[in-house]
């Protein structure tokens, strides 16, 4: 299966530089980096882009800068143009109901009251790989869930980022070699996290 386009989640501007809902950021970030691509503003699809080739394949990294609640407009204005299947994107997103360090990959679902998902669902429909990235358990359990993902995160969680980023990158070029069913089975029996019930 060839992936065509991998989008990192999250808010632009500094004021949401290493909030929990900006680690599909911190993660396109940090592969473009690895691989020495250089990310390009383009207008006509809200977003930033860098175009890689990783071992003989071609796609391009995309950050919606359209603010999380409607990053599904911007990746459908970029899917149309290059004429991208749902089925060849990948989405790179936190995942409350995941704990901090672990990650898992599925395909279909709701959006588990990811608004960012649940954009793209509406724009794209289902049926894209989703790289979900543990920023849970939620703590204190009554803080308000915007309030939480909105939030930076505390240096001793930091650090958790910062060493799992080459685990993050790892996993994350396994589902772009192999596809979704491979890295799923792979990936999700690494990281067994039972899913607990949406709080918001």
């Amino acid at each position: 299966m060839s992936i065509s386009v991998i989008a990192g989640l999250g808010n632009p501007g500094n004021n949401y530089r290493h909030t929990r809902h900006n680690i599909g950021f911190e993660i396109v970030n940090s592969l473009n980096k690895q691989n020495s691509g250089k990310w390009k503003s383009e207008n006509k699809f809200e977003a930033e882009i860098s175009r890689l080739t990783i071992d003989e394949k071609s796609f391009f990294l995309v950050k919606p800068l359209t603010f999380m609640n409607e990053s599904g407009r911007s990746l459908k204005l970029l899917c149309d143009y290059y004429k991208v299947a749902v089925a060849n994107l990948i989405i790179v997103a936190d995942e409350v109901q995941i704990n901090l360090g672990e990650m898992k990959i599925t395909t279909t679902g709701s959006a588990g009251g990811h608004n960012g998902i649940d954009s793209v669902i509406q724009y794209l429909g289902n049926g894209f790989s989703r790289f979900r990235i543990g920023i849970g358990p939620k703590l204190p359990p009554q803080i308000e869930m915007k309030v939480f993902v909105l939030s930076k995160f505390n240096v001793k969680e930091q650090e958790v980022v910062n060493n799992k980023m080459s685990d993050y990158l790892t996993n994350l070029q396994l589902l772009i070699d192999r596809g979704p069913n491979l890295a799923m089975n792979q990936i999700n029996q690494r990281n067994k996290t039972t899913d607990e019930p949406n709080l918001n």
